[in-house]
Formats: C-alpha cells, sequence, structure tokens
C-alpha cells in the first residue's frame, strides 16, 4: 500500500497536505494546488450548498444560530441568515431553492425565491421529527433528510427535548407527503444520492453514543420508482472518526468529511486517498463554475481546494453535464469547457482520428 504525502508549494495552510494510498488518487488531485482557508470564526460549520447562479457558496455555524454566505466574486463573507433555527445541512432544488434542516424548529423547510419560508417537514404520524441533520434533492422533485437526535441532546445546537421517535431516513413527495424510508441506522447523518440516481448511500454515525458500533457508510439501493429502498450493503468504515457528510464526483467516487480530514473513496470502496486539514471536517461541498472546487466545513472554519474532478451532476452523462455546467458560466463556449473539463476524454477522441 502507498502512503505517501504528495508535496505542494510552500504556501499552504498549515496542517493540509495530500495523503496517498492508491495510485487512483493521484488521478483526481492537481499536486500544486493549495488548500486555502477561506473564512474562519465558527463554533461548528455544517451544510454547505453551492449557488451557480449567484456565484456563492451558503454553510451553516449551528451554535452560532446563523448561515453564513460566501461570495465567490470577492471571497466577501456575510451573515444570510440570523437567526437560522440553527440550521444544519442545506442544499438547493431543481428551482434554485434552499433546502435547510433546521435542529431548533424540528423541521425542514424550503426558502422561496421570495424570501418567504415554508415549512416542508414537522412531523411524522403526530409525533415530532428529532432534529433534521441533511437533507438531498433526487431529480424527481423528492427531498430525502436525516434525523438523528444530536439537536436535542443539548441546548447547544438547538433545545434539549426528549426524542419522540427513533432516527431514521425520511422522504418527502413532490405532493407534500412524507414517508419514513430507512429505519435500520442507530444516527443516519449525511446522505447522497448516487450519480446515475438509483442509490442512496448513508453514513451512520451511532457510534457517538455507542462506542459499540462502526461508524460507516451504507448503500441502499432504490427501487424502480425512486420512492423506496429495497436492498442494503456496507460500502466503507472510517478508519478516522466519524463520516459526517460526503459527496459523489462525476466519477463515482465518494468524497467524504472524517476527523483528519477529507477521504476520498473509489467506487468499490477503497480508500484511495486523503485532503488533511488540521481540524475536524463535517462537511462539503462541490462548486465553482465547473463544479471542479471543494469546499470543506472544519469546525470552525471554510476551507477550500481545485480538484481534477468534477462534482456529480445526478442522472446526467459527462456530455450532458458539461453542458449543464456550461449553462452555469456566462459567455464561455461549450466546447472551450469540455477541453478543460474533460482533458482525458479529449486526448482519446484525438487518438482515434
Amino acid at each position: 500500500m502507498i502512503n505517501e504525502v504528495i508535496a505542494v508549494s510552500e504556501n499552504v495552510v498549515d496542517g493540509t497536505s495530500y495523503v496517498q494510498l492508491d495510485p487512483r488518487f493521484g488521478e483526481c488531485i492537481i499536486g500544486h494546488a493549495n488548500v486555502e482557508r477561506l473564512w474562519t470564526g465558527s463554533r461548528w460549520a455544517e451544510g454547505p450548498a453551492w449557488f451557480a447562479a449567484g456565484n456563492y457558496l451558503l454553510w451553516s455555524d449551528i451554535p452560532n444560530n446563523r448561515i453564513l454566505r460566501w461570495d465567490g466574486n470577492d471571497g466577501h463573507v456575510s451573515t444570510f441568515r440570523n437567526p437560522s433555527n440553527n440550521s444544519n445541512g442545506n442544499t438547493v432544488d431543481a428551482q434554485g431553492r434552499l433546502i435547510t434542516c433546521e435542529h431548533l424548529s424540528r423541521s425542514v423547510t424550503r426558502t422561496e425565491h421570495d424570501g418567504s419560508i415554508t415549512k416542508l417537514a414537522t412531523h411524522y404520524e403526530n409525533d415530532r421529527f428529532n432534529s433534521p441533520n441533511d437533507a438531498i434533492v433526487h431529480v424527481d422533485g423528492s427531498v430525502w433528510f436525516t434525523d438523528p437526535s444530536y439537536g436535542i441532546l443539548s441546548d447547544y445546537e438547538g433545545e434539549r427535548a426528549t426524542p419522540e421517535m427513533d432516527c431514521h431516513v425520511y422522504r418527502i413527495d413532490t405532493d407534500g407527503s412524507i414517508s419514513r424510508v430507512i429505519d435500520s441506522m442507530a444516527k443516519p447523518n449525511g446522505l447522497a444520492f448516487s450519480p446515475d440516481g438509483k442509490a442512496v448511500y448513508v453514513s451512520d454515525t451511532g457510534a457517538s453514543h455507542d462506542p459499540s458500533l462502526i461508524p460507516h457508510i451504507k448503500r441502499f439501493t432504490l427501487s424502480d420508482d425512486k420512492r423506496v429502498v429495497t436492498g442494503a450493503s456496507q460500502f466503507a468504515e472510517c478508519t478516522a472518526g466519524f463520516f459526517d457528510g460526503f459527496r459523489f464526483d462525476r466519477e463515482g467516487r465518494i468524497w467524504t468529511s472524517a476527523a483528519d480530514g477529507v477521504h476520498c473513496y473509489a467506487v468499490d470502496g477503497t480508500l484511495l486517498g486523503k485532503i488533511l486539514i488540521p481540524e475536524l471536517v463535517a462537511n462539503l461541498e462541490f462548486g465553482g463554475a465547473k463544479r471542479n472546487r471543494l469546499f470543506i466545513c472544519g469546525q470552525t472554519s471554510l476551507y477550500s481546494v481545485y480538484l481534477d474532478t468534477n462534482g456529480a451532476i445526478m442522472d446526467k452523462p459527462h456530455s450532458e453535464s458539461i453542458h449543464a455546467i456550461a449553462s452555469q458560466v456566462p459567455n464561455e463556449p461549450v466546447s472551450k469547457l469540455a477541453d478543460d473539463v474533460l482533458p482525458n476524454e479529449r486526448e482519446a477522441k484525438r487518438g482515434k482520428q
């Protein structure tokens, strides 16, 4: 096994580096691209969500009860929402609206284009949710979210309360109905759909309160109508702390948070390498004009790094993904963007000519 620290330039954030554990890791990183610290000053940063139309990132600072906004045009950081009901996970739906998991209100909300807030989920069969944690949107428009109890265990990230039900994963249909889709995990936390939309992956952080459990990510196959799960298998076990939030790149690799930084896993579950960060990492998100910039929420700081891959756009083959990315980049020809984003495919085509 390779255990190599790949050198980067001298202008780096102390405590950051790349660790290659498999030769395949070298295919998706840029050795001279530094990890940048974009901002610091949070108590527990979480839930990054990229808004392509506005070229900005939103993320939560849970204990400080606010959502922050990083502007991609000039790097300015401002307060987007305060108070935020101790918001945790955030994501964006197909209409560009913010979906937020709120600890204090124990609900999932949607911020409309006019700024008003709609509550999407507050109860399941007359019981209040624990503290919705992370959410994702399927291409069919449904919202899936996890509901562990972290936000009601103390007053630090919400308000102490007695759970009314166990910790599960739920699906909000486009008609507003709510169904429980996964009930076999101790504390389901981060989640993401596979790039083809045929499976959902969920991390379990139950070991935080039960040392006999092993932190892991599990893969659940979706039914043909994508409304329920039909099978489950173990994807990976965490080697440093816990898996929390994670995302897929376009080749199907998983980039996940861990205690020592970001871990990168191949489709087969092999740990390819790490991006070391000098504090706990809770969540991450692909963003930027070409979705090749990974934004990383450390406990107190927001980091980013450019990668030699792109964040997945669900259920779109590479060529469609390029056109989708290009539509977010003003005055950028698709042909030029394809040359930038798909160098390996470009070289392959030239070899056939």
